[in-house]
C-alpha cells in the first residue's frame, strides 16, 4: 500500500520550486588569459528562446580586483571562449546570426554587454564546431563540417534525403582561417577522417591532431589516430593509432625532445579507467611506442592541460575529491600538488602555468569559477546563482563502507532538509550514477537528472553510491564490470543501503531507486533482483544489452559491458543474463520510465521494450517520452515535468 508523502520542510524564503532548480544559471568553460590577468567563461541559463538553453560570455580579473563583466547579452548561444595568444582579444562562438549554426566571433575583453563590438570572423554555412587560435596571432584552426553544395540544397528542398548508412553523418574537417583576409583553407591531407581535437606545439611548431576514421562513435572512438600538421603548408604526417576514447592531446618538452601526451582508456581495454599516455614523435614515419604514465595509480585522470613553459598539469578523480597533479619530466610519474573536495572541472592554465582557473563547488554551493596559483588558495570569481545561498539544504554526508567482499567503497548521503540522523528512519531514494565510468563527488548537484536536494526538500533521504565500474579508484575498480554489469556493482549498492538501514537512517519499508542512463539500467536491474523497493525511476536506461549493442551509438563498447552481441550465434547469450528484460516476470515494483524520443545513445526502443514487458506482466508503471530530446533533457518544460513527475511518483508510492 502507498504511504503518505513525507513532510517537506519550509525554507526561509519558501519552498524550493522546480522553476528555481531549472532556471539556475551555471558557469561553464573557464579559460585564463595567457598573461594570467583575466578569466573568461560562459554562463548558461534555460529561460531563453523556446525554452532552450542560451548562454553569455563573461570576463573577470583573475585576482578578484574587479567584478565580473558580461561581454555578450545572452540572447543567443555565445560559447567556447578562448584567448588570442597575446591576451588582447577574446574569441567565442555564437549562433546569433542563425540559430543552431555557430560562427566564430572576436571581442575586446574591455567591452561591456555590447555584442555590436564583437567582430564576426566566419560566415561558414556549415557552422563552426570548435576552433583553436594559433601562436602566430594571424591564424585560427577551425573544426567545421563541409558547407552545403547546390546539390545538397536541391535535395533538401525536394525532400530527396535518403541516407546511406556510414556516410549519413557529416565529417568535421581541419581548416585554417586567415584572420587578415577571412579566407578559410581546408587541410586535405587528412582525407575523410573526422577531426576531434587539436593543439599546437608551444613554440609555434606543428599541430597535434586527433581524428577518427568516421564521425560515428562506434567505430570512431576505436579508430582514433594521431597526426602532425604543419599549419603553414598543410603537410600531414601520421603518427599511428592511439587508444580508445583518446582526448586532450598536449605537448611538453623533456631535455630538448618534444613529447605528446593524451588521455585514453587504459591500453588493451574497452572498459576501464582513463590513463595518461605519452609518446615521442619520431622524425619520420609513424610513432609506435606509447607509455602509460598512470600504471598502478588509484586515482583516475579526468583532464590534461598543456603548459607552455613546463610539463603538463592534470586533474584526477580521487574518491569523492579531485586532485591536481603535475608530470615530473625526469621520473615520468605524475605527482600530486593539492586536493579539493568535489569534482573540479574545466582546468585552464596561464602561459607560464603559474595561475589556474577551474570550476569548483562545495557540498552546499553550486559550481563557480575560481582562480589562483598552482597549489595555492583559489578565489571564487563568479556568483551565478546567489539566490541559492539563503536557502536551506539537506546535510550532505561523506560515506565510507565495505562491500560484501571487503572492498572499501564511498558515497554520499543527503538527509532530508531540516532533519538529523537521530530523527530517522526516513524514506530513502538511492540514485545510481550513469556511465558506469562516472562518480558522485562531494559537491553540490541539483538538476533535472541528479535531483538529490530536490527530493531532500520533500522529506526524503537520498543515497548516492559509488559502486564498482566508476572512476576515482583506479583501473581495476573500473574494469571489473566488463561483461558483468549488475554483478559486483549491484551488491556494492545493496551493501550501502543495508548499512543505512542498520544505522537507522533508512526505513526498510520505504525504499526507492532511480538513475539515468547506466543508472537507469541499474534501477531496472534492481527491481528484477529484489522486491524491497517500493518505487523506481528508470531514466534513459538499458533494458536489453543485446539490443543496445546493435542499435546504441556506442555499439561494441556496450557489448563489452553487456558481455556479448546478438550475432554471436543462437544463444543463450551472456548479455541475456545481464539484461533487466530477462527478469521482467519477477518485477512487482511500480516503475516510472522517462526517455528522450531522439536518444541515439540509448535508443527509445529500450524503454518501449521494457514498457511492453511490464504491461504484459501487469506491473504498475508509466512511460513518458520527451519529444526532440536526446540522452538528456534540455528543454525547460521537459526538465520541469521530469522534476515534478519524479517527486510525485515517490510521494505516491513511498
Amino acid at each position: 500500500m502507498p504511504h503518505s508523502a513525507p513532510r517537506p520542510i519550509p525554507e526561509p524564503n519558501g519552498l524550493l520550486t522546480a522553476e528555481r532548480v531549472v532556471d539556475m544559471a551555471a558557469p561553464v568553460a573557464p579559460v585564463i588569459s595567457p598573461d594570467g590577468r583575466l578569466v573568461a567563461y560562459g554562463v548558461v541559463a534555460n529561460s531563453g528562446r523556446g525554452g532552450r538553453p542560451h548562454s553569455s560570455i563573461w570576463v573577470a580579473a583573475a585576482d578578484g580586483s574587479a567584478a565580473p563583466r558580461m561581454l555578450t547579452d545572452g540572447r543567443a548561444r555565445d560559447a567556447a571562449p578562448k584567448w588570442a595568444p597575446d591576451s588582447a582579444f577574446l574569441f567565442f562562438t555564437s549562433d546569433r546570426g542563425e540559430r543552431g549554426t555557430a560562427q566564430l566571433r572576436r571581442i575586446l575583453p574591455d567591452g561591456s554587454e555590447d555584442i555590436a563590438k564583437a567582430e564576426t570572423l566566419t560566415r561558414w554555412r556549415g557552422g563552426v564546431c570548435d576552433y583553436y587560435p594559433l601562436a602566430d596571432g594571424r591564424t585560427v584552426v577551425l573544426l567545421a563540417e563541409d558547407e552545403p553544395t547546390a546539390e545538397d540544397e536541391r535535395r533538401e528542398a525536394e525532400g530527396d534525403d535518403a541516407k546511406v548508412w556510414g556516410r549519413h553523418l557529416p565529417v568535421t574537417r581541419l581548416r585554417l582561417l586567415d584572420l587578415a583576409t577571412g579566407v578559410v583553407r581546408t587541410v586535405d591531407g587528412l582525407g575523410d577522417r573526422h577531426v576531434v581535437g587539436v593543439t599546437q606545439r608551444p613554440d609555434g611548431g606543428p599541430l597535434a591532431v586527433l581524428s577518427w576514421a568516421t564521425p560515428e562513435i562506434d567505430p570512431g572512438v576505436r579508430t582514433a589516430g594521431l597526426h602532425l600538421v604543419v599549419p603553414e603548408t598543410g603537410a600531414v604526417r601520421d603518427l599511428g593509432p592511439v587508444g580508445v576514447e583518446a582526448r586532450y592531446p598536449v605537448w611538453w618538452n623533456r631535455d630538448g625532445a618534444w613529447h605528446l601526451a593524451h588521455l585514453a582508456v587504459t591500453p588493451g581495454h574497452l572498459v576501464g579507467a582513463l590513463a595518461v599516455i605519452d609518446t615521442v614523435p619520431r622524425a619520420t614515419g609513424p610513432t609506435v611506442e606509447q607509455r602509460n604514465l598512470t600504471v598502478g595509480m588509484s586515482a583516475c585522470p579526468t583532464e590534461l592541460v598543456q603548459v607552455a613553459d613546463g610539463p603538463p598539469l592534470a586533474l584526477f578523480a580521487d574518491g569523492l575529491d579531485t586532485a591536481l597533479y603535475r608530470l615530473d619530466p625526469q621520473s615520468l610519474r605524475l605527482h600530486r600538488l593539492c586536493c579539493a573536495p568535489g569534482a573540479l572541472t574545466g582546468l585552464s592554465a596561464s602561459h607560464s602555468g603559474e595561475t589556474l582557473a577551474v570550476l569548483m563547488s562545495t557540498a552546499r554551493e553550486p559550481k563557480n569559477v575560481h582562480a589562483g596559483p598552482v597549489g595555492g588558495p583559489m578565489l571564487r570569481l563568479s556568483d551565478t546563482s546567489p539566490e541559492l545561498r539563503a536557502m536551506c539544504w539537506g546535510v550532505q554526508e561523506r560515506l565510507s563502507y565495505q562491500a560484501s567482499d571487503g572492498l572499501q567503497l564511498d558515497g554520499l548521503l543527503i538527509l532530508p532538509v531540516g532533519r538529523t540522523r537521530d530523527e530517522g528512519p526516513f524514506p530513502l531514494v538511492t540514485m545510481v550514477h550513469g556511465g558506469p565510468y562516472f562518480r558522485y563527488a562531494d559537491e553540490f548537484t541539483l538538476n533535472a537528472v541528479d535531483c538529490g536536494q530536490w527530493l531532500a526538500t520533500a522529506g526524503y533521504a537520498v543515497f548516492l553510491p559509488n559502486p564498482r565500474g566508476g572512476s576515482g579508484h583506479g583501473h581495476e575498480f573500473a574494469a571489473v564490470v566488463a561483461g558483468a554489469v549488475g554483478g559486483d556493482e549491484w551488491t556494492d549498492i545493496l551493501a550501502g543501503i543495508d548499512m543505512l538501514i542498520a544505522e537507522g537512517v533508512a526505513d526498510p519499508e520505504r525504499l526507492g531507486i532511480s538513475g539515468w542512463s547506466h543508472g537507469g539500467f541499474m534501477a531496472a536491474w534492481a527491481i528484477g533482483r529484489t522486491g524491497r523497493f517500493k518505487a523506481a525511476m528508470m531514466g534513459a536506461g538499458i533494458s536489453d544489452w543485446g539490443m543496445q549493442a546493435g542499435t546504441g551509438e556506442w555499439g561494441i563498447m556496450d557489448a563489452a559491458l553487456g558481455g556479448s552481441t546478438g550475432w554471436n550465434g543462437p544463444g543463450p547469450h551472456l548479455h541475456d543474463r545481464n539484461s533487466p528484460i530477462s527478469y521482467a516476470s519477477r518485477i512487482r515494483t511500480p516503475v516510472l520510465i522517462l526517455h528522450g524520443e531522439e536518444d541515439t545513445n540509448v535508443p527509445l526502443g529500450q524503454a518501449v521494450h521494457f514498457h511492453r514487458a511490464l504491461r504484459h506482466f501487469g506491473v504498475e508503471h508509466e512511460l513518458v517520452v520527451y519529444p526532440r530530446e536526446g540522452h538528456g533533457l534540455h528543454e525547460r518544460a521537459h526538465q520541469l515535468d521530469a522534476l515534478r513527475r519524479i517527486r510525485a511518483w515517490y510521494d505516491r508510492w513511498l
